[in-house]
Order: structure tokens, then C-alpha cells, then sequence
């Protein structure tokens, strides 16, 4: 990719190049308020006191998990639309090829949110929540949201290239800008459901074992 942004098409290059990245951090930072929620009802008592109740058990989470991907869905819809205002265009991407766009963003939610409820719930308090919950902001920062991981050092490519992210954000890429996706698809869709499955699993145990 050229260096050059300052205007033309590099300008829109680089605008299109960082998009995908951009949503997919918009992710990370909007699920962590899912860690510091459940963190502040678990330490209140808030969770206690359904447990009491004739719910559903684990009904509490299941509605922490449902209102967090929700909002990261409405983050990246405000993300899309100041994207696309300052001149993303993907004119290439078939009706299809943005349904998967959106299922991928969604799954990745998801996916992300049940680490993000896990470690809320694992946390002593909602500032420990926070702290544990910074990888999901940072682990973007090193992948391929800015610059193509080939480029990166020897000793740190391995770690752009084998972390959730960067198959996710060239996956990305792949669909709404035409980039080949090779086996980023696929990857992308293991560790959603790999977090999937590790989110729940942590967070049942934990929350099975009662109040703190």
C-alpha cells in the first residue's frame, strides 16, 4: 500500500484499507462495558437477588450478552455511517457479500461479548473488569487494521497473524473491497466459535459457583 495519504486515491485507499479494522475495533472497545456491568451487578448483589427469584437460571447473563452485542451492533452502524461520510465506498460488494459482512461483524460480537461477560464475572470489581478486558482493545493494535502483517517484523508478525482479528478484518476486506480471503474465512469462523464456547463455558462456571 503507498505511503502517501494525502489526498486522491490514497486517500481513499487507506480510507478503505482501515475501515474493516476500525469496525472491527469498534468491537472491542464497545464489549468491555459488558465486563464492567456484570462486574458491578455481581459485586452489588444485583445478580444475587434474581438468583432468588423463579427465572430462568443464567437469564441475567444471557440478557447482558443479548443488550452488549446490541450495542456494539449500533456502534458499528455509527461507525459505518462517519466511514461512509468521509468516503468509504464499497460499490463492488453484492447484496450477499454484505449480509455477510454484517453476520461476520454480528458473530464476532458475540463471540467477543461472551469473553467480555466471562471476565466481568471472574473480576473482583468493575475496575479489575476493565483492566482484564484491555486485550480487546489492544490485540487490534496489533494485527492488520493499519498495516498489512506481512510488513510487520519477523518476530512480531506470528502475533498479528494468529490472533482473532486479523483473519476477521481480512475477511472483511475480502467482502466489501474485493481482497482475496484465501483461509481468513474460515480461522475467522473457528475463533468465533472458539470464544464462543470458551465465553460460556467460563462464564457458567463462574456463575454457578454463586456470589463472591
Amino acid at each position: 500500500m503507498s505511503a502517501g495519504i494525502g489526498g486522491g486515491a490514497d486517500r481513499s485507499a487507506y480510507i478503505a484499507y482501515i475501515v474493516p479494522g476500525i469496525l472491527m475495533m469498534t468491537i472491542g472497545s464497545t464489549v468491555i462495558g459488558a465486563a464492567v456491568s456484570v462486574a458491578t451487578d455481581m459485586t452489588e448483589g444485583i445478580i444475587a437477588r434474581f438468583r432468588t427469584m423463579p427465572i430462568l437460571r443464567g437469564s441475567v447473563i444471557i440478557g447482558h450478552v443479548a443488550g452488549s452485542v446490541l450495542q456494539a451492533l449500533a456502534g458499528l452502524v455509527l461507525v459505518g455511517a462517519v466511514a461512509v461520510a468521509i468516503g468509504f465506498r464499497s460499490a463492488d460488494a453484492t447484496p450477499l457479500e454484505w449480509l455477510a459482512a454484517f453476520g461476520l461483524l454480528a458473530l464476532f460480537a458475540l463471540a467477543l461479548t461472551w469473553i467480555a461477560v466471562a471476565m466481568g464475572l471472574a473480576s473482583p470489581n468493575a475496575e479489575a473488569a476493565s483492566n482484564s478486558a484491555m486485550p480487546l482493545i489492544l490485540l487490534p493494535l496489533v494485527s492488520s487494521a493499519f498495516i498489512p502483517a506481512s510488513t510487520m517484523p519477523g518476530w512480531f508478525r506470528p502475533i498479528a497473524e494468529y490472533q482473532p482479528f486479523t483473519p476477521a478484518i481480512e475477511t472483511l476486506r475480502g467482502l466489501l473491497l474485493g481482497t482475496g480471503i484465501g483461509n481468513n474465512w474460515w480461522i475467522a469462523l473457528a475463533w468465533c466459535l472458539a470464544l464462543c464456547a470458551l465465553g460460556h463455558y467460563w462464564s457458567k462456571s463462574v456463575f454457578d459457583r454463586g456470589p463472591k
